[in-house]
């Protein structure tokens, strides 16, 4: 086999706790980490040298930069890959959203030419290697629900919840993560941890146990400087969301529904005001077992 297509899919946190910021100038984190079905295409082609990267998105940079490029130019290096490899990324998830659309391209990057190069390292070897890359990729590597502590890199898997419709609302902001982790106030009295109360929610597993322990510690800090975020969460509370949340740093917000008839009202509402709007579920094990990351 010289090429392969796999989907890659988006995140989102249902809960995120920010403990210290470490010598290494990465920040302690604790979260709660969902995989949804928000997807890229990616396709990969063996070739004789070079690593090429094409994109239907004109703000994916195609060189060095690329998370992409610097996952292949890492395995290719670190195992002395004679072959190459071109590459292309069909964004679908919005880029720089808070839903690790580029760590999931770089974790799928990981895992076919781990395949495709012939060098069949275990999945604890791609999530070390991930982590040096960026801190979502170990979590967009494993998939699912998880626990994911440290700077995003230790893993442990959690129960899988009951299918959840989402709506997803993006709205034309950007965010410096950099920004937000640098005017958090980790000094603030904390009550209990969030995190752990969600993780017990989970393990009940009843979407209306996990309601009360949504929580994003970056969240405040991004409206701050993007009050309409809160805007959307408000709307997506009077439509009818059950929960609503805003993802990793922002500026992506999520309201969980009851049903898909609930989605599908919130979604017609929501596109009215906004261009980038998904309607998704939840995407768990039991999916990741059925149908892997292909695409026809």
């Amino acid at each position: 086999m010289n090429q392969k297509r796999i989907k890659t899919r988006a995140k989102i946190n249902l809960a995120l706790e920010v403990l210290k910021k470490r010598e290494d100038g990465y920040h302690e984190v604790k979260m709660v980490m969902q995989t949804i079905d928000l997807y890229d295409k990616m396709e990969f082609k063996i070739i004789p040298k070079d690593i090429i990267i094409h994109s239907n998105h004109k703000w994916v940079p195609k060189d060095q930069r690329n998370i992409v490029y610097k996952a292949a130019k890492l395995l290719q290096k670190q195992y002395r890959v004679q072959q190459g490899v071109e590459i292309k990324i069909y964004k679908n998830i919005p880029v720089s959203a808070g839903l690790a659309g580029g760590s999931s391209n770089g974790a799928g990057t990981l895992k076919v030419l781990n395949e495709l190069w012939g060098l069949h390292l275990p999945l604890k070897t791609l999530i070390e290697h991930g982590k040096r890359i960026g801190a979502d990729i170990p979590f967009c590597l494993l998939e699912g629900t998880a626990l994911a502590q440290g700077i995003g890199e230790i893993l442990h898997p959690l129960p899988s919840l009951p299918p959840i419709w989402l709506i997803l609302v993006k709205p034309p902001i950007y965010v410096s993560t950099a920004w937000v982790y640098r005017n958090l106030n980790l000094n603030k009295d904390k009550q209990g941890s969030e995190v752990y109360s969600m993780i017990e929610g989970i393990k009940r597993g009843k979407i209306e146990e996990i309601l009360p322990y949504l929580y994003n510690e970056l969240e405040n800090v991004t409206i701050s400087a993007h009050p309409e975020i809160a805007h959307i969460k408000k709307r997506l509370r009077q439509l009818g969301a059950m929960g609503v949340l805003m993802s990793g740093s922002g500026p992506t917000v999520f309201g969980i529904c009851k049903d898909r008839e609930s989605a599908q009202f919130i979604y017609k509402n929501m596109k009215k005001q906004y261009r980038e709007v998904f309607m998704v579920k939840t995407y768990n094990k039991e999916d990741i077992c059925d149908d892997g990351n292909r695409y026809e």
